[in-house]
């Protein structure tokens, strides 16, 4: 069968705005529901959020979920019931696997120093959801810097439970379906999108070209069934791009 390939744009998407937040969603969260948007593949959630300065999300739980985190401007503090805690800031790798059951929070690193906010910047950050392979797992976390991997050129692995990623991913997720793979593509620059039976585009800044799908700008998204190594160009601003590679996708009950 045919590649098929379906382009949502930035303006298109749900959209909450409470003041201190401003997120756009992807797929169906929270009070927004379609029917016919709930997920692509194994992505679940994939949520655009900027918040302000001296605020966030309180400690609120999650269960049976892969959830990875990555900060585009500003950084963002992390703690749960686990113990972990730290500054994600752009360029770090972030995992949570909810597992079992974890309370987590996560605020604007303006929040933690004084208990009053220490600057006027928000941070603007993506967290995308990946159902496990496995349900019950004991919770985890992992982190890491691959700004100088970034800076390399190329797709990097941001995060991977595929066994083909084993060598070069940066983080591990709980799902042996699914591998994330990031780019800070210069201008001009042209990669290929992964070959697989779901592959889902992200244009986080930037703009590109996509090979039978158009010009993509900041926020857009495409989501491609049967990819076939489409070819992607960075605009004249070159792009920070993010590609969930999946070869398989949630049974619908």
């Amino acid at each position: 069968m045919a590649s098929t390939l379906d382009v949502r744009r930035a303006d298109e998407r749900f959209h909450t705005q409470a003041g201190w937040l401003d997120s756009h969603h992807s797929f169906s969260f929270s009070h927004h529901w379609n029917p016919d948007n709930t997920h692509f593949g194994l992505l679940l959630v994939s949520n655009d959020d900027v918040v302000a300065p001296g605020t966030g999300f309180d400690t609120h739980p999650h269960r049976d979920m892969e959830i990875v985190t990555w900060v585009l401007d500003g950084s963002l503090v992390h703690q749960d019931s686990e113990g972990h805690n730290g500054v994600i800031y752009p360029g770090l790798a972030q995992r949570m696997s909810a597992g079992t059951g974890i309370l987590h929070s996560e605020k604007n690193d303006s929040w933690t120093l004084t208990g009053k906010p220490e600057h006027a910047d928000p941070v603007h950050f993506l967290q995308m959801w990946v159902i496990p392979d496995e349900a019950g797992i004991r919770p985890g976390y992992e982190q890491l810097d691959i700004n100088d991997e970034l800076a390399r050129g190329g797709w990097s692995t941001l995060a991977s439970g595929m066994s083909q990623h084993a060598d070069q991913r940066a983080i591990g997720i709980r799902q042996k379906h699914a591998a994330l793979h990031v780019s800070r593509m210069r201008p001009g620059e042209t990669l290929p999108i992964a070959s697989a039976p779901f592959a889902h585009l992200f244009v986080a800044r930037g703009s590109v070209e996509l090979e039978g799908g158009g010009p993509l700008s900041t926020g857009d998204a495409a989501r491609i069934t049967r990819a076939e190594g489409q070819r992607l160009t960075a605009g004249p601003d070159g792009a920070e791009v993010l590609m969930w590679e999946m070869d398989a996708a949630i049974a619908m009950k």
